[in-house]
């Protein structure tokens, strides 16, 4: 279920903040913090604050992991399916683009990014499930 969420704290919504939003809500912390962290470990890391690879160091250093979808089924988790199949813990989904956080089983994001095809997911406490029920 979407649960419109935008901490931005002008609500702003066009300006390519995913990650820094995506951020603040699985950290529970503020936009404004979010968007610091990311900005310093960009800055320490040479890259741009929403690049995958300085969305994952802070992630990281704040106890989360990355996982795929299966290799059998790269392409067929959308983020509606992840929550459904995730009723519980913190994940940080990222599809082509963009980035948002699922929260037991909702997603928090400023607008429906529940098509999206899941690339990868970053978590913490609760492993996520990619395996769907045999029809």
């Amino acid at each position: 279920m979407l649960t419109q969420y935008n901490p931005n704290p002008v609500k702003s919504n066009g300006v390519d903040d995913c990650s820094v939003r995506a951020v603040a809500k699985a950290l529970d912390v503020s936009w404004e913090t979010a968007y610091v962290m990311l900005m310093m470990a960009g800055y320490s890391m040479g890259d741009m604050p929403h690049s995958n690879t300085v969305i994952g160091a802070v992630l990281r250093q704040n106890g989360f992991q990355r996982e795929f979808p299966p290799n059998d089924c790269p392409d067929c988790f959308t983020v509606e399916e992840f929550c459904e199949l995730n009723p519980e813990g913190t994940f940080v989904v990222f599809s082509q683009g963009h980035t948002a956080t699922v929260v037991d089983g909702d997603l928090y994001d400023s607008w429906d990014s529940s098509g999206n095809t899941i690339i990868f997911v970053w978590y913490r406490d609760e492993e996520p499930v990619f395996e769907k029920e045999e029809e």
